[in-house]
């Protein structure tokens, strides 16, 4: 039996780093991709798997990427992110570009590049990392989360279009993940991007991998179409009981 492998982007820290080591504890031999190279290769070094220098937002770096990978059992499409807290009046152009060439775009590029080896692979497994900004908007955030719906839809739709064919998918949501993701959001502002998960106990890393690993155990009939996972401490986008 061949081993399988999976494709993991936006793997260099997060939920995609947590995730790329969880499925090579189950046996996966990982592709692993992102901008900073230097740090996908140093993670394929300690899982054994293959780093490849990945930019979601260029088709040229995404085609490279594709066509390096011969087979494809699971693809786990995480690289995304967010840029800013503008209200719509103040609304940066560049940053909405930036975030929908990178959820939106960047995801579709990467899943139609890499669709016919999951096919043809007899078991194949898409996961699509949104949020549950994919789901529920807030004051501030329209470009995050309008890019993150598109993103949705555009995973839900797939389910649709892919009836009749081994292939599943399934979207997991998460809610306040403390990763580099606020960092990014506020340009590098470690205090700013601190006081997002201040006075509660958020979500971690390894909680969304493990949540990936249990999906790729499910067996061929069964579908997890969508979950939704937030911290205990949140209900909502902007809704937290923080502690002081």
């Amino acid at each position: 039996m061949s081993i399988r492998t999976a494709v993991v982007t936006g793997a260099s820290s997060g939920i995609g780093e947590a995730t790329a080591r969880e499925l090579a504890k189950q046996g996966y031999h990982v592709y692993v991709g992102a901008r900073r190279f230097d740090r996908v290769r140093r993670l394929a070094e300690e899982i054994g798997g293959t780093a490849i220098e990945l930019d979601v937002t260029s088709e040229a770096s995404v085609l490279a990427f594709t066509e390096a990978i011969d087979h494809v059992d699971v693809l786990v499409n995480n690289a995304g992110g967010a840029k800013g807290m503008a209200p719509v009046i103040d609304a940066d152009l560049d940053d909405w570009r930036w975030m929908w060439e990178t959820n939106v775009v960047g995801t579709l590029r990467v899943t139609k590049a890499l669709l016919p080896k999951l096919i043809a692979s007899g078991d194949g497994l898409i996961v699509t990392i949104t949020s549950i900004a994919a789901l529920q908007t807030y004051d501030n955030g329209s470009g995050y989360t309008s890019a993150k719906h598109a993103q949705a839809v555009a995973h839900r739709t797939l389910r649709g279009e892919l009836l009749g064919k081994p292939v599943r998918l399934t979207e997991i949501a998460p809610g306040a993940v403390e990763t580099e993701f606020s960092l990014v959001r506020f340009d590098g502002d470690a205090e700013r991007a601190a006081k997002v998960y201040e006075g509660i106990d958020p979500l971690h890393a390894r909680d969304i991998a493990e949540i990936v690993g249990f999906v790729a155990t499910r067996p061929p009939h069964v579908n997890l179409d969508t979950i939704v996972v937030k911290p205990r401490d949140q209900a909502g986008p902007g809704s937290f009981a923080r502690r002081s």
